[in-house]
């Protein structure tokens, strides 16, 4: 089995001292377990990533707001666990459907960030897509008729995969913004 946490839209940069040491005592607790963590973009500060880097191996991708690091916008990760490719991406493409079979993702899955809104939805084409909110900048989903009004929540998330069986959820994180 391999386990990934997933982050995304940190923006650490933008944050009070007082929120990153809470921020960063929740996620050693809640990435404990991982073999690999994954940011997809927005990091804000290398801070984040030197304190993540102590918990798991980190692979990142740039986001729009990330000059100062040196990182590819579009990767892939392998793994024996898993036949298929898993992509990193900040922003998803205009065309998704041609972006992914350009880049063999078909039957695969597909991370990336952006939104500050957690997702987790399959596609017309078989590729699972991912999107991990943003654990300092939450976004709230669309309101949808016949429902309360969503609340925002800061938010991570992890992916298991075993024997080719993905698992994946979303984590609420419990600390005050």
């Amino acid at each position: 089995m391999v386990k990934f946490g997933i982050i995304s839209d940190t923006h650490i940069d933008k944050l009070r001292e007082k929120e990153i040491i809470s921020i960063l005592k929740e996620l050693e607790t809640i990435f404990g377990d991982v073999d690999r963590i994954i940011h997809a973009g927005d990091i804000g500060s290398k801070r984040i990533l030197r304190t993540l880097q102590t918990i798991a191996p980190v692979t990142f991708v740039l986001g729009e707001n990330d000059i100062e690091f040196d990182s590819e916008a579009f990767l892939t990760i392998a793994t024996q666990e898993f036949s298929k490719k898993i992509g990193v991406i900040h922003k998803l493409p205009e065309d998704l459907k041609v972006f992914c079979e350009k880049n063999k993702l078909i039957d695969g899955i597909l991370i990336f960030g952006h939104t500050h809104k957690p997702l987790i939805k399959g596609t017309e084409y078989n590729v699972l897509l991912l999107n991990p909110g943003s654990p300092t900048m939450p976004e709230a989903p669309k309101q949808i008729k016949g429902f309360e009004k969503p609340i925002a929540r800061p938010s991570v998330m992890k992916l298991s995969i075993e024997k080719g069986i993905v698992t994946t959820y979303i984590i609420n994180l419990k600390y005050e913004l």
